[in-house]
């Protein structure tokens, strides 16, 4: 009868440490789906373009005071547009220029406002007469922006909020995590480039695509 008691015990025992091992296992899955949303190549908030369950994800990390980041946007454009259900585009924030973080301020403002694509495109097309490197006029930019539809008075005071700036300092020390020292810097379903250029970028988007 005893014996049968210690039988019992021991099966009931292995029963729970099963239970107990599979729920683990199972909030252990969980935890590193949620993760590969919130990492240091895209954190949850980052500003993406394109289909969410894309096959091929581009992260890019730029400066908007950068003359290759805007060389590279309508060419990053293109690619999208190729293939518009099959791959999604991340932005993330690289403000190594003069007075490109208030610029990022900025662009974070704008999607608040609903138009965060609007005043970028603006900001990169006239890119040239406000990102001096030495001497940058970002009442210059702030100007590009409201003509892009930006209501400045209420983006200036948003640009002081501190989950906006939280924005920009998380990504700055995801910059630094990464090792990232120029921009544009893509990474391809967390690849990044080999050799950089344009055709380089295209292939490895290609890669992955098949």
């Amino acid at each position: 009868m005893n014996q049968n008691k210690i039988v019992l015990s021991i099966t009931l025992l292995m029963g729970i440490v099963f239970a107990v091992f599979i729920f683990s296992w199972y909030q252990q899955q969980e935890t590193n789906t949620i993760s590969m949303k919130n990492n240091e190549l895209e954190r949850s908030y980052s500003q993406s373009f394109g289909p969410e369950k894309a096959k091929v994800t581009i992260v890019e990390f730029f400066d908007p005071a950068c003359e290759a980041c805007r060389a590279f946007y309508p060419f990053v454009k293109k690619i999208m547009a190729e293939n518009p259900e099959d791959i999604r585009l991340v932005f993330r924030y690289a403000a190594f220029h003069a007075g490109s973080d208030e610029v990022v301020l900025m662009l974070e403002a704008a999607r608040r406002q609903g138009l965060y694509r609007e005043v970028l495109v603006a900001i990169l097309a006239a890119q040239s007469s406000w990102a001096s490197h030495g001497e940058p006029n970002i009442a210059k930019a702030w100007e590009i922006a409201k003509n892009a539809g930006l209501d400045t008075s209420k983006a200036r005071e948003d640009i002081n909020d501190p989950q906006i700036v939280k924005i920009l300092e998380q990504d700055t020390a995801d910059v630094k995590s990464l090792g990232i020292q120029k921009t544009p810097t893509f990474f391809v379903n967390g690849k990044p480039l080999e050799t950089f250029g344009s055709q380089q970028l295209y292939d490895l988007v290609q890669s992955e695509l098949k």
